[in-house]
Order: structure tokens, then C-alpha cells, then sequence
């Protein structure tokens, strides 16, 4: 089986080879089964597979279990004796114990090698879906995004995207004749988000240096491929998060890998553990962007495998696109779940030997009902299969051989250390510097000038020399100090205190006849 993945033992007595054809591995598939039915173990035989034969593999670690991949399994292990038993069940002759070549990645950069996108490279529509903006709030971030670009403006972090949303509502009267209304109301409600993100340790996936893909699909001296492990334990804490970043690396491998066609194995393969969280409350916008992603990675050699409980988990659209299929134990408590439950068996093509549903019901732990593509990509019949050993560790490594992996890893000291070049904040701050800097020269200027200017600069005295043209009469010459009195006089007894005291006078006269 050189050109196929060994799964594990199907058919009578679990004596048939079951196999994943390299070939058709780039056409996606599923693993799923109710909490304790071994979809782990199934994830970490599938990347021991992929990995032997020279295919990177990236998957996220929620647990920790996967860590193991990282290193061998030894016979001291309480479950040698099954596992051998195993083995020889399915006729895995050539069983041993052995490490894959692993990297350790962390979001958070605690247990692995710090892992980081920018703003950029994450765009306003998979931004808006983790931000879980509204319609108007999510144009005001495209409009963000597009002044960016126009003013050559990079956004790296989160504090470059904060900063430009601030110059944003600044400008808003002035932007919103040029691209509709721009509110302050949601410009505020947006920035809300951001730090709410931002408490969620956001500010650690966004900046540089950014992730390059290149690291992801590297192979080791003996030709195996490498395996990349997300560890998520912590991430899961926000799966808005979780479900954005794995959703953006699928579209950066979309946008970035040339067209390969029909590889004889795939360039990389990628496990979406806890699936469900993607599609949770999605937009159909966001949903219709990962049907998409599925339907045309393939080309680009990516084979992406959706890890979740229930298949009922993915929409009917994506779940179309996943050819090879491991269904574990489903549990049928309720109306729902029998319903459930039907609907996945309905999805295989019948095995004359079993009942699909049943079976599904019935598989014990290690054991999974089965669907490969075969020649020209046919489904392959529903079969039982009792999943193979893994050559690896099963469970966790201990901290201190984390580190020590760590330590020893190619990737040691590429992503260690933030870089903050000048971009958004730092321009927008050098502009309001500026502008305050000339604000203060123009203060200085007006305080330096005479008292006989700065009246003239506020409009409050005129004088010939400051005024070229008066519009106001001069006064008459020879005009002497009694003609002004009389003059004052008449004005005010012709004004409504003038007339308070004419009536008085005359009310006093006549009152006294």
C-alpha cells in the first residue's frame, strides 16, 4: 500500500486493508463521533500517515493529546499489549514505534513558537466576522480598510487599525460625502470590539513577523513531512478567534498556492478540530466563502479534514465536498439525534453485509465506520474498520520535553521577537504631531506679536495704517462740546427712557392741579 495511508482493518474479522488513497486525499474529508469514541486517535494515525509519506500537515491541538505525535511510543506503555494485539488483528505485520517530525506553534507564543498574521492580511470580511460587526459596521471597516490603501497606510495591529478608526471619526463629515454616512455611534461600537478582542489576547496574533506559509509545508532530512501543531487548549476561550485565524490560513493557502491540478499526494493537509465552531452563527456570506475555499483548494493540492461531533455539524454544501469519511459512535438519545443519525447513514454507500445506521450506533471505541474515494474519486462501500495503533505517543508530552523541542526546532528565534515598523499608528501619530507642532508655532507668533496687532488680528480697532479703506463717516470738524450734549440729550428723551421720564414730569404737573 505505497500509494495509500493504512487505516486500519475492515471486512470479516477485520482481516481486508483499509486505505486512504494518497491520490484523492486533497479531496477532503470527515471525522466525527460523539466525546470518547477515539477521533483523537484516528486525527493522529491520519497524520502519522501523511507525515511518512512526505505530506506536511498542519492540525490544532484542544486538548494536548497530539503533542504525543512529537515523540515515539515505547512497549512500556500500559497499552502495548493491545495495541500488539491490534496489529496483528487487522495485519499491520510491520507495526513499530516512531516519532513524526513536529512544530509546535501558540498563538499566545507559551507553548510554541509564536504564530502571527497582520490586519491586513486578515481583511475586513473575516475581521467583521470575528468582531461579529453589524451591517453599517462592517461598511465603515471596509471604508477603514480602503483609506488605508489609499494612503499608503499599513495596518499591521490592532493599535494601527484603533488609531485609523480614531482619524476616521474625525473625518467622518468629510468622508461621509465621499462614501456615505459615516457614524461615530458605530465607529464607537466597533472600537468596543477591539478591545474586547483585544482582552482576549488578540493583540498577539496581529503584527509582525507574520506567519510565511513556506514554514508550514516543510519537510525533514529523511523526506517525512512535517507536522505543524496549533496548541488551541487556551485559544478555544475565544472561538470567534480560534474559528477566524484557521479560516484565514485556509484562504491564505487559497490565495498564495499556484494550481497543481491532480497531485499524486497532497502539498499539505489540514485538520479543523471542533469544526462546529466555524459554522455556529455564521453569515451565509462567511459560510458561502468556506464553500468555496473547499471546493477550490483542492486544486491547489490542500486536503482539509473537518473534526466534529455530529456531521450534522457542517452545512449540507461543505459536507458534499468531504469524500473520505470516518464516522465514529454516534449516540441516539433523542428524536433529534435518531433523525441525525439516519440523515449520516443515509450519506454512505450501502455495504450489503450491514445495516449503515446500525452500525454507526454500534462501533466501539477504536472501531469507525469507514468511506474512502476509490478509482476516478468513487466513494468507496461503508465499511467497519478497526482503526490501526498509532506508532506514536498516545498523550501528552510533559512540559520540559516541549521546551526542549522548543529549543531544538528550526524555527527557534524566526518569530520569537515582535518587529513594530512604522505603519498606521505611527504615521497618523507623526501627522497629529506635526499639526500640534504648528498649532504652537502660530500660538508663539500671536503672543510675540505688538498689543497694537493682535487688536487689529481680532477685528477689534482700527487704524490707518491697518486699515486701507474705511467704510465709516468722519467726524465733522468744529463740532463743539455742547452740541454733542444737546445732541445726547435728544437722544434719549426720543428713547423709551426718555419717555419714562416725560410721562413722570407731566404726570406730577398735573396731578398736583
Amino acid at each position: 500500500m505505497n500509494d495509500h495511508i493504512f487505516i486500519g482493518g475492515g471486512g470479516v474479522d477485520y482481516a481486508e486493508k483499509q486505505g486512504l488513497t494518497l491520490k484523492y486525499a486533497n479531496r477532503h474529508g470527515l471525522i466525527a463521533g460523539a466525546t470518547g469514541t477515539g477521533k483523537t486517535v484516528t486525527l493522529q494515525i491520519l497524520a502519522e500517515g501523511f507525515s511518512n509519506a512526505g505530506v506536511p500537515v498542519f492540525l490544532s491541538d484542544v486538548k494536548g493529546d497530539l503533542s504525543g505525535l512529537a515523540k515515539s511510543g515505547t512497549a512500556a506503555h500500559k497499552l502495548h499489549g493491545p495495541f500488539t494485539e491490534r496489529a496483528e488483528k487487522i495485519g499491520f505485520s510491520d507495526y513499530s514505534y516512531h516519532a513524526c517530525p513536529v512544530t509546535f506553534w501558540d498563538m499566545f507564543g507559551a507553548q510554541g513558537h509564536p504564530v502571527r498574521t497582520t490586519v491586513s492580511e486578515m481583511g475586513p470580511l473575516l475581521l467583521a466576522q470575528l468582531l461579529e460587526l453589524t451591517e453599517a459596521q462592517e461598511g465603515i471597516l471596509n471604508i477603514a480598510f480602503r483609506l488605508a490603501d489609499e494612503e499608503g497606510m499599513p495596518l499591521l495591529d490592532l493599535k494601527d487599525l484603533q488609531a485609523l478608526l480614531v482619524w476616521v471619526g474625525e473625518n467622518a463629515k468629510d468622508l461621509s460625502l465621499r462614501y456615505g454616512n459615516v457614524s461615530t455611534q458605530s465607529i464607537g461600537a466597533i472600537q468596543r470590539r477591539l478591545l474586547v478582542l483585544e482582552n482576549q489576547g488578540a493583540s498577539q496574533l496581529f503584527g509582525e513577523p507574520a506567519l510565511e506559509l513556506s514554514d508550514l509545508m516543510r519537510t525533514d532530512a529523511a523526506g517525512k513531512g512535517m507536522v505543524n501543531i496549533l496548541a488551541s487548549d487556551r485559544l478555544m476561550g475565544a472561538p470567534k478567534l480560534y474559528a477566524t485565524f484557521l479560516l484565514w490560513l485556509l484562504s491564505e493557502l487559497f490565495e498564495e498556492l499556484p494550481e497543481v491540478g491532480d497531485p499524486d499526494k497532497p502539498k499539505l493537509v489540514f485538520f479543523f478540530d471542533e469544526a462546529h465552531l466555524l459554522f455556529e452563527d455564521a453569515p451565509k456570506a462567511l459560510v458561502d466563502k468556506v464553500e468555496q475555499v473547499a471546493r477550490l483548494i483542492r486544486s491547489k493540492g490542500v486536503g482539509v479534514y473537518f473534526i466534529t461531533q455530529n456531521p450534522a455539524d457542517v452545512p449540507e454544501d461543505i459536507l458534499g465536498q468531504l469524500g473520505n469519511r470516518f464516522q465514529h459512535a454516534l449516540r441516539a438519545f433523542t428524536a433529534k439525534d435518531r433523525k441525525e443519525l439516519r440523515m449520516a447513514a443515509e450519506t454512505y454507500r450501502e455495504n450489503p453485509r450491514f445495516e449503515t445506521e446500525e452500525a454507526i450506533r454500534e462501533v466501539g471505541v477504536g472501531e469507525a465506520v469507514t468511506s474512502m474515494l476509490q478509482k476516478k474519486g468513487v466513494p468507496g462501500i461503508v465499511e467497519r474498520t478497526l482503526i490501526r495503533p498509532p506508532s506514536s505517543q498516545l498523550g501528552p508530552v510533559t512540559d520540559a520535553e516541549r521546551k526542549a523541542h522548543l529549543a531544538a526546532s528550526d524555527m527557534a528565534g524566526k518569530y520569537d521577537q515582535t518587529l513594530d515598523r512604522t505603519s498606521a499608528f505611527e504615521m497618523l501619530k507623526a501627522r497629529a504631531d506635526a499639526a500640534a507642532q504648528e498649532a504652537e508655532v502660530a500660538e508663539t507668533k500671536a503672543e510675540e506679536a505688538t498689543p497694537m496687532l493682535r487688536e487689529f488680528n481680532a477685528a477689534r480697532r482700527y487704524s490707518a495704517k491697518g486699515v486701507t479703506r474705511s467704510t465709516s463717516r468722519p467726524a465733522r470738524r468744529g463740532a463743539s462740546f455742547g452740541e454733542a450734549m444737546t445732541k445726547m440729550v435728544v437722544k434719549e428723551l426720543t428713547g423709551t427712557t426718555g419717555r419714562r421720564m416725560v410721562r413722570g414730569i407731566l404726570g406730577g404737573l398735573f396731578k398736583g392741579r
